[in-house]
């Protein structure tokens, strides 16, 4: 059991080291699904990515690996009620073809923050 936590451990870091630099690599995604009322969007678009590396490489020391759960899981919430529900309350009304996709996306946020939550107790 132990080998499988750590493979999600593992796992866990390259997930947030990749979406965070996908934030720059292709920022047209996340420019996509910016709720129209925040301001600033390639400025919330780098400084979410650089949130996202910068929580990937403090997951992996001990010290401060729960600090670093409990922030993502907080950023996960956020997002979930600033961008995914809101965007998918704007498909629905618009009749837009990635309601669908934006539906499944939103049960798969509580599968993110249940990964984090695995870490979140101090070591």
């Amino acid at each position: 059991m132990k080998t499988v936590k750590n493979i999600a451990f593992y796992l866990l870091v390259a997930f947030y080291l990749f979406m965070g630099a996908m934030h720059f690599l292709k920022p047209e995604q996340y420019f996509a699904m910016m709720p129209s009322w925040l301001p600033a969007h390639s400025i919330l678009i780098s400084l979410s990515g650089i949130l996202e590396i910068a929580l990937a490489i403090a997951l992996i020391p001990i010290k401060t690996r729960a600090i670093a759960t409990q922030i993502i899981i907080a950023m996960l919430v956020v997002f979930l009620f600033v961008i995914h529900i809101p965007e998918s309350i704007g498909y629905y009304k618009t009749g837009n073809e990635k309601f669908t996709a934006s539906i499944i996306r939103l049960p798969i946020q509580f599968i993110f923050i249940a990964w984090a939550w695995i870490f979140a107790k101090k070591q």
